[in-house]
């Protein structure tokens, strides 16, 4: 299977890219074509979905776009192409709501959704779903830490959008350190 591929942007149609890496053209169906920029190099998750009759690519400009895609066709009577516009037309925080508040019209508003799909969707989905921004912060370790040290909650929720996350705890703490002392 896939995880994604870079490669310099060939063609932009209505509902796919072309994505050229090695040579080799690749189509790839995507929500949105137009986040992507022509004759620019750009990475794309890709999900790859095989059936007797079909061979497809399918492309999303984030990892969270590609994780609603795949709940999406895991829902009985929804495949990719309907779940592609659902992507197109929706934001993927704006999905995620619709289907935990059980909100019926939001989702019929998507082409190919009707009472019974989108009853489906909300069987099959609610509370299953999480969006990057609904997810905890996963700085609680940091937190703690300045908190620990005497740093007050409003201080350190200024600064710690601005911390690296990807750095060890304990270059963290150093950052965080610097940005409080400022």
């Amino acid at each position: 299977m896939y995880d994604f591929i870079e490669g310099t942007i060939a063609v932009l149609e209505s509902n796919y890219v072309v994505i050229c890496n090695n040579g080799i053209g690749y189509k790839v169906f995507t929500p949105n074509p137009y986040v992507f920029k022509e004759n620019e190099v750009e990475k794309i998750y890709l999900y790859n979905y095989i059936r007797e009759d079909e061979n497809s690519l399918y492309g999303f400009k984030t990892l969270e776009e590609r994780e609603l895609f795949l709940k999406l066709i895991g829902v009985k009577g929804l495949g990719p192409k309907v779940a592609l516009p659902i992507l197109a037309t929706g934001t993927v925080s704006g999905v995620i709501d619709a289907i935990d508040r059980e909100n019926l019209l939001y989702l019929k508003k998507f082409p190919k959704v009707g009472e019974k799909l989108a009853k489906q969707i909300i069987l099959d989905l609610k509370g299953k779903l999480v969006s990057k921004s609904d997810e905890p912060d996963t700085n609680e370790e940091l937190i703690s830490v300045l908190m620990s040290l005497g740093y007050k909650n409003n201080d350190i929720k200024r600064i710690i959008k601005d911390v690296d996350s990807s750095l060890s705890i304990e270059e963290q703490v150093k950052q965080a350190l610097k940005l409080l002392l400022k």
